[in-house]
């Protein structure tokens, strides 16, 4: 009789496979199920104890490889820290001012010079960062709620609702931003920034209103929806377990990029005189003070337009990798 062939070793499971002859077929899928079901989580590790990853979670973990990301995020932890708490760094007073030492340059203590009225530079750029900071998120904040909840209606129920909506928007589009806060701002006498951020958000919602109502038109024609609105699932149930978390994402992003604009929007009206007044520290008011010594000192204005940009771009430059995290098209 001839040889018969030795068996053949699994490496993997240590274990003999049979030669294929009669029934060696349905032994074979026998060993192959068996494998299956030893392998952690089912076939491809995708079983009951290992959770689908969500939008978020992807994102998270994209942002956190992000050096982008990294770098933003730290220097807007730093700017809020000093918002909240500037005497960390700055122990001096902004309002306290020397006359004798206006214009003068660098001297100890005093790293960034005096402006034209004699105040530390240093502890005026510090400080400024409270007001700055805070106006751009407070009104990011208005315009995102605003925005957010008439868009989000508007492209739900559609109908009369939208259209009214659709031409409101496309009145304050045609308003330009600089042009309606001189007009609107120049009747207004408070030193305070709540006429700065309601200019803001006024102005400001239409653009977040239509970036919200395009993504939930979207989000409601998605076959989950629909299946709860054929289970009986009420309208506010559906909107906010089923829409809005999916719709949310294009807002976050157009919000985080908007609020640098918010910042930069906030020193524009103040150098024009329009926004914030003094005694408030603002960045803007101290730009606009400097401007006009920018020959003879510019440290004046060096300093504060340098807090100024990198606040600026550090909030579009999360804004830019928050996108690329959520936007599933650039993956």
């Amino acid at each position: 009789m001839p040889d018969q062939p030795e068996p053949l070793e699994s490496f993997e499971e240590g274990q003999a496979i049979a030669p294929m002859g009669a029934g060696g077929a349905s032994d074979l899928a026998t060993a192959e199920g068996e494998t299956l079901e030893k392998t952690p989580g089912g076939p491809l590790g995708t079983g009951a104890d290992k959770k689908p990853r969500s939008l978020w979670s992807d994102a998270w973990r994209d942002l956190r490889r992000n050096p982008i990301f990294i770098i933003s995020s730290l220097v807007i932890l730093f700017l809020v820290v000093i918002s909240i708490w500037p005497q960390l760094i700055a122990s001096g007073d902004p309002l306290d001012c020397d006359l004798s030492k206006a214009q003068e340059g660098s001297q100890p203590g005093h790293p960034f010079g005096f402006n034209g009225q004699g105040c530390d530079v240093y502890t005026r750029t510090v400080y400024g960062a409270r007001t700055s900071v805070s106006v751009g998120v407070l009104a990011t904040l208005g315009v995102a709620i605003l925005g957010s909840i008439l868009g989000g209606l508007a492209g739900f129920f559609g109908g009369a609702w939208d259209g009214v909506l659709s031409r409101i928007t496309d009145v304050f589009f045609a308003i330009p931003v600089v042009l309606g806060g001189l007009v609107l701002l120049s009747v207004v006498t408070s030193s305070t920034v709540w006429p700065v951020i309601g200019f803001m958000v006024l102005l400001g919602w239409p653009q977040l209103s239509r970036i919200a109502r395009g993504s939930v038109i979207t989000a409601k024609q998605n076959d989950y929806v629909q299946a709860a609105r054929a289970l009986g699932a009420s309208n506010s149930r559906m909107m906010l377990r089923h829409i809005a978390p999916n719709a949310i994402a294009p807002v976050i992003v157009v919000a985080t990029i908007a609020l640098g604009t918010y910042i930069a929007l906030e020193a524009t009206l103040s150098y024009l005189g329009v926004g914030l007044k003094p005694p408030t520290v603002s960045w803007g008011i101290d730009i606009s003070s400097a401007s006009q010594y920018i020959r003879n000192a510019p440290h004046m204005l060096l300093w504060p337009a340098g807090a100024l940009a990198i606040t600026v771009l550090a909030f579009i430059m999360l804004g830019d990798a928050v996108r690329d995290a959520l936007d599933p098209k650039l993956r």
